[in-house]
């Protein structure tokens, strides 16, 4: 598998968050951001007169608190939000969860090292620190499932989640796309899990370059091995695109 080159102005960057800019932490609220990470971002969506984008699992306000002050273009919950260009933030409408909040509640509280993360249009049930529990997650998640009309099983690093049928990464990535400042520009998908594999077939798809971050079988062509290779990836990036920089050749 390659390594990515670098990209030029006439590409669009799309990051997901955990596991490719921060390193996975034991619970979500609990990784932490590398100091220069938001002014790289800032510095290379500038570079990209504005085609950089965030795509997450996190809602789009909790990106928003990492990144702090910088505010991205971002899709949050896996494309449930979605902030675009104009900074509108869309959000695909959701049935009732108030059943299946109250089976995944009661495991927890029989299994206080679960975790719920509840984010306004997906349910997101983490045994990172209980990984033994991990079938009995996926039987919970299963019947949550069933009591709620329009959703979808999503399997993640020690995480199980419903999320709305209509809502994938690919799908989001394809919406920014189809925006102005977007169109028409070589997307580059870099990502970290399963979840992130739509949107690696997309770009791909489209002639872009689809980046796995880490160990794992997985539909893209290049890899690099942690978000600390992200970051170098990043720096060279914007230094290659600077006005001062020397563009790298493309893989």
């Amino acid at each position: 598998m390659l390594q990515p080159g670098l990209p030029d102005r006439a590409c669009a960057v799309f990051l997901d968050f955990d596991g490719t800019l921060v390193d996975l932490a034991p619970r979500p609220e609990a990784v932490r951001l590398h100091p220069a990470l938001p002014g790289l971002l800032s510095r290379l969506r500038g570079e990209l007169d504005g085609a950089l984008a965030i795509v997450s699992g996190r809602t789009v306000a909790e990106i928003d608190a990492q990144l702090h002050p910088l505010t991205l273009c971002t899709a949050g919950v896996h494309g449930v939000e979605r902030r675009g260009v104009d900074g509108y933030i869309r959000r695909i409408a959701i049935g009732e969860m108030r059943d299946a909040v109250a089976l995944i509640e009661s495991l927890c509280r029989r299994h206080p090292a679960l975790h719920m993360e509840d984010k306004r249009g997906a349910i997101a049930l983490h045994y990172r620190q209980a990984p033994e529990l991990e079938d009995e997650c996926l039987a919970v998640m299963a019947q949550a499932i069933a009591r709620t009309n329009g959703v979808t099983l999503l399997r993640g690093k020690k995480v199980v989640e419903m999320k709305p049928q209509r809502a994938n990464k690919g799908l989001a990535v394809r919406s920014f796309m189809d925006e102005r400042g977007f169109r028409m520009r070589r997307p580059w998908y870099f990502g970290d899990d399963v979840t992130d594999e739509s949107a690696f077939e997309l770009v791909q798809a489209m002639g872009g370059v689809a980046v796995k971050v880490g160990e794992g079988e997985t539909l893209a062509a290049h890899r690099l091995p942690d978000p600390a290779a992200v970051r170098v990836w990043l720096e060279q990036a914007v230094a290659a695109l600077e006005p001062r920089g020397v563009s790298g050749a493309m893989p």
